[in-house]
């Protein structure tokens, strides 16, 4: 845990977790190999399984720990659930899907099942926390199933989206959310 605080560990961490990210952009995520990751961070191998078990690890890490932040923290920012909150925080979302998709198109089907898996959690987690709030009196199991549905249709939506470059309709999108809330 004391190591988590130590800068000089975070400093290194960051270096390992950009120089990733620097190749995923040059090379398809399959090419990479850890050579490649210690070698532009420019430290030794040790280092690096220090900090991550594998190329795996660190895709996870740089999704959930750096890219994600972004729209967890429109989800939290709110009190309530709304069909606004819903529709801020799809557009979020879609603004997160493309700009990976954009930025690392050479690998991003290869992401697509991990970022599918953390941004269906992490949302999960945000919206139960939210709808708790909203509805104290439902039962857990009613509150994470509600939870789960709202996530996985957000990113369901914003992965459809995404592939077909389209952008929804204001009027569509009010509707949806409108009955993802309908309790």
């Amino acid at each position: 845990m004391e190591k988590k605080l130590d800068p000089r560990f975070l400093r290194t961490r960051k270096l390992i977790m950009e120089a990733f990210m620097e190749l995923v952009i040059e090379k398809d995520f399959k090419d990479i190999t850890i050579k490649d990751i210690t070698q532009r961070a420019t430290v030794n191998r040790a280092t690096f399984y220090y900090h991550f078990f594998d190329k795996y690890d660190i895709l996870e890490t740089v999704i959930s720990a750096d890219v994600l932040q972004g729209v967890l923290k429109d989800v939290t920012s709110h009190e309530a659930l709304t069909p606004e909150v819903l529709n801020n925080i799809f557009f979020s979302l879609l603004s997160f899907q493309s700009g990976l998709a954009n930025q690392c198109s050479r690998s991003y089907e290869a992401f697509t099942p991990k970022i599918e898996t953390i941004v269906k959690e992490e949302l999960g987690r945000a919206f139960k926390d939210l709808l708790k709030l909203k509805y104290s009196t439902w039962p857990n199991e009613k509150v994470e199933l509600h939870s789960i549905m709202i996530s996985w249709s957000l990113y369901g939506m914003s992965t459809k989206y995404v592939k077909t470059g389209d952008w929804p309709s204001e009027e569509l999108m009010k509707e949806t959310f409108i009955a993802l809330l309908n309790d």
